[in-house]
């Protein structure tokens, strides 16, 4: 079995309320900074082109600081996970700033076989699209997607694949067994 990881809301931390109050209290333009998100997951639009859509000056380097905390609970799993053979991989929609900043600033990240990022893969959960390419990628096999999201996790289960919904580190352990368990 291959685990398929989400990013935000299981391993990396769900945005900051305390950097979102910085980048703006304005109702509109939290109602633009998400109408727009998809493409800017996707790729299908750069930064700057976003930025414009919503009608603000950039905020690039407040917006990836608004998204870069992890747990580390879940990232010492990866490790015990990693290390007990088990093959993990990662599914995160996630714009081209905010994977760069992660790619350079997070290690582990190498022990994802494979990391389908939106804004490189073309494609965002919950659409088809995103997980066919991991699956592709990964060569086939049982997979158990993670997400916190369970419009996502149903996405993935229509494919085929087996899901977990997200709502905590022990649910999870529970559900992988043994093999989440760190060796004594």
């Amino acid at each position: 079995m291959i685990v398929l990881f989400d990013m935000f809301g299981v391993i990396a931390r769900d945005q900051s309320a305390e950097v979102m109050a910085t980048m703006s209290s304005s109702p509109e333009f939290w109602d633009a900074y998400w109408a727009h998100r998809p493409a800017y997951d996707r790729g299908d639009v750069t930064a700057s082109e976003y930025w414009q859509l919503i009608g603000h000056p950039p905020l690039v380097e407040q917006d990836v600081a608004s998204w870069s905390r992890v747990d580390d609970e879940m990232v010492a799993l990866l490790g015990t996970l990693h290390a007990a053979g088990q093959r993990i991989a990662l599914l995160s929609n996630i714009p081209e700033d905010h994977a760069r900043n992660f790619e350079q600033t997070y290690a582990w990240l190498d022990l994802f076989e494979v990391r389908g990022f939106s804004c490189r893969i073309g494609a965002a959960k919950p659409e088809a699209a995103a997980f066919e390419w991991c699956r592709d990628a990964l060569g086939g096999g049982e997979i158990l997607f993670v997400d916190d999201k369970l419009e996502n996790v149903q996405a993935a289960e229509r494919l085929g694949m087996r899901g977990h919904h997200f709502t905590g580190i022990d649910g999870l352990r529970t559900v992988l067994g043994s093999t989440a368990r760190p060796s004594m």
